[in-house]
């Protein structure tokens, strides 16, 4: 089956109160449906976006939901929650559709702006047919839909010497402490009982990284997700604890299904080990508590992701960035331990999803090139690691630093006993230059994040 992908800009002016001036608001949204959008149904959609008032708001993170019923309700209905200097609002209109104004119903949107409950403001908002219909046609998408609670499941099939992981990372946007969730299924090589182990790791703004291991315990075969004692890791929520620290999680997903590595290997697992994300980007609420505070979590941005495999790389980089405005960057670059590969240098797996759009296009692009040229390149290191590369149009830079103070250092073992060592960071510092080709390199677009961006360097 297929969904329905589109975007959507709005400009208004909205006013809190009696005594506040008027301002003006600007709504630049994406809405996903997960099937095909017929005008004789109600269909329910995610959206979630930027949102910007004068003097007032810019939250690239607002989200909210979307009911498109233009014959059988005679209304298209926009609820959408942002933050606006601290406080949590919440936009409720609606469009209402009628035949004797056609254009004036479906492009006027009257809404009121609600907190805690209570009505605290109201404006108009307008859909600008001018300079706004072309970008909306044409930002119509009918993908194939996907469930991410689907690349959940273990993908173990019982054959020793293979590894799965599931892990979490997120950032509170209340105090910018990062947070990390580490679960893994190991089936040694040598045929022994196949076993469940873990830890979570809290990355504090300022202060020691903290963390606390879970298990080894028997792997029990759960069917949707991972489970080790009180630890479960399923679709839509996180549970457990391990030492002083304890989480209980829901997950919302907030973008469909990135594949770091080509789609076909998560499928048929030919490759040494491939990496997905079930989705790109997910928002979590909930609480996560060691033996000083408890974190209240609402809304935090950050995302879940799989690896399937032989074990690890032989040294290895991986990034995580959420850009803001729906954009993310996943970035994977490693030397095989087979006997060929470990002889090249470290493969790159990059994809930038930006504007609705992800590039490159096939995850195999960036690590082979076209025809041998154009390889993307890493070159491997702490403090600071980089990825440089470039398609025919395009190309990027993305430098990352993991400061000593915000990394953690962790051993563990591969399923054939080979010690391994990764060195996380959730609190780590990035900034990306994307480059077009007009005539001459221009710049596209960049990204700078400070203590927000999730990085990791490795080896065995």
């Amino acid at each position: 089956m297929r969904g329905t992908r589109f975007t959507e800009t709005m400009l208004g002016t909205v006013r809190l109160d009696a005594a506040d001036p008027v301002r003006r608001i600007r709504l630049d949204l994406r809405a996903r449906a997960e099937e095909v959008l017929h005008p004789h149904r109600t269909v329910r959609a995610r959206i979630d976006g930027r949102v910007r008032v004068t003097g007032l708001a810019d939250d690239p993170g607002a989200t909210g939901e979307l009911e498109i019923s233009p014959l059988a309700g005679r209304r298209i209905r926009y609820r959408l929650s942002f933050t606006a200097q601290g406080r949590r609002l919440t936009l409720d209109g609606w469009k209402s559709v009628t035949a004797r104004h056609p254009v004036r119903s479906m492009t006027v949107l009257p809404f009121s702006l609600h907190e805690d409950g209570a009505q605290v403001g109201q404006g108009t908002l307008r859909f600008p047919l001018a300079t706004g219909l072309a970008p909306f046609l044409l930002s119509f998408r009918f993908p194939r839909r996907e469930n991410a609670a689907d690349h959940h499941a273990p993908r173990w099939d019982g054959s020793p010497g293979r590894t799965e992981v599931w892990y979490t990372t997120l950032t509170d946007p209340a105090t910018g402490t990062g947070l990390w969730l580490h679960h893994e299924l190991v089936a040694p090589t040598d045929g022994s009982a196949p076993m469940a182990h873990g830890w979570a790791a809290v990355f504090p703004p300022e202060g020691k990284v903290t963390h606390a291991r879970f298990g080894p315990v028997p792997w029990t075969g759960p069917a949707h997700g991972f489970a080790a004692g009180d630890v479960t890791a399923v679709p839509g929520r996180l549970s457990g604890s391990a030492g002083d620290l304890s989480w209980n999680l829901t997950e919302q997903p907030a973008a469909e299904p990135l594949f770091t590595f080509p789609r076909w290997s998560w499928r048929r697992p030919l490759l040494p080990a491939t990496h997905m994300l079930p989705a790109a980007r997910a928002t979590y609420d909930g609480t996560f508590a060691d033996q000083d505070r408890t974190l209240t979590l609402r809304g935090a941005p950050g995302a879940s992701a799989r690896i399937n495999g032989h074990g690890n790389a032989r040294r290895w980089a991986w990034l995580h960035a959420d850009l803001g405005d729906g954009g993310v960057l996943e970035v994977v670059a490693a030397v095989s331990t087979r006997p060929v590969l470990r002889r090249l240098p470290p493969l790159v797996f990059l994809r930038l999803r930006h504007r609705g759009r992800t590039w490159p296009r096939r995850a195999e692009r960036s690590a082979v090139g076209l025809l041998g040229i154009g390889r993307f390149r890493a070159d491997i290191g702490l403090p600071r690691w980089t990825v440089t590369g470039r398609t025919l149009l395009r190309r990027v830079r993305v430098d990352v630093t993991q400061p000593d103070e915000r990394t953690l250092a962790l051993d563990y073992r591969d399923p054939d006993g080979a010690p391994a060592v990764c060195r996380n960071s959730e609190s780590a510092d990035a900034t990306i230059l994307l480059e077009r080709w007009w005539g001459r390199w221009r710049t596209e677009a960049t990204w700078t994040l400070k203590g927000t961006a999730h990085a990791e360097v490795g080896d065995r």
